[in-house]
């Protein structure tokens, strides 16, 4: 993954589409776009010769001068910004998410090992989880991010972003990701280019860690892909009651909503 402009979905995106709407309307060189919500990605537009700190901790920029970051699903306390320019003048501007609602869902018939796993397995889980971990912690140069992101698969959108999930009535972590119904089988393409970061199949998610449950994985670690490349095929591996896509994205380990952040209307379903 191309990172800290900023990481998503194991492949990078960016772009001036219909959501990238102005954020603040304060007077001022820094420049915001997004949508400006919880769980949400921020561009920012400064130039080539800022040095920029988020929350205290500085960000990459690209040769142009743009710059990423991510509000957490959750936040209620705003982001600060602190850009220092070529001319030695300092901006700052203090970034307050919308609040989003989210729902409750309560999904049942998963297979059970996968909702409680058996001692056995905790360690391969854990490994497992320390790989994506990682894996979201590099630093790389790259502007993929710049060319847009458009939806990886049809169908029907069975999950949404941030919900409270309840899994065989048992109450999980939110659902981080959006999820995409179709027969096994239905290609999953690359949103955006980008280069794979991790590619494994994991006990919960299956597939990619950025693109879950897949039947059939095409790419692998290292591999450089483009934009509506076949990088997979829709499955129902591991924690899922059907055939379907889990599209996640993040900012290092900060969960984004991929939905918030497409430069293409929703595919219909199939």
């Amino acid at each position: 993954m191309r990172r800290r402009t900023f990481v998503a979905a194991g492949l990078a995106f960016a772009a001036t589409p219909a959501w990238a709407v102005s954020s603040t309307g304060k007077e001022g060189r820094l420049t915001l776009k997004g949508t400006m919500e919880q769980g949400s990605l921020v561009l920012g537009y400064a130039e080539p010769q800022a040095a920029v700190l988020v929350d205290g901790k500085p960000v990459r920029l690209t040769a142009e001068g743009v710059f990423a970051f991510g509000f957490a699903f959750d936040q209620a306390k705003p982001t600060l910004l602190s850009v220092t320019w070529g001319d030695g003048t300092v901006e700052t501007q203090s970034c307050l998410p919308v609040v989003r609602q989210y729902e409750i869902q309560r999904v049942n018939g998963l297979p059970q090992n996968t909702v409680t796993p058996p001692p056995e397995v905790l360690a391969r889980i854990r490994a497992e989880a320390e790989a994506v971990y990682l894996a979201r912690q590099r630093d790389t140069e790259g502007v993929d991010f710049l060319s847009g992101f458009d939806w990886p698969a049809p169908g029907i959108e069975s999950g949404v972003f941030g919900s409270q999930r309840i899994d065989n009535g048992v109450p999980m972590t939110p659902h981080f990701g959006v999820d995409m119904a179709a027969p096994t089988g239905t290609p999953i393409r690359a949103p955006a280019d980008g280069v794979v970061s991790l590619s494994a199949d994991h006990y919960l998610n299956g597939g990619l860690p950025a693109y879950l449950h897949q039947s059939r994985r095409l790419v692998t670690e290292g591999d450089v892909v483009k934009r509506g490349q076949k990088i997979g095929e829709i499955g129902q591996t591991g924690r899922a009651t059907g055939p379907h896509l889990h599209w996640a994205m993040n900012w290092f380990e900060m969960r984004l909503d991929p939905s918030r952040s497409t430069r293409t209307p929703k595919p219909d379903p199939l």
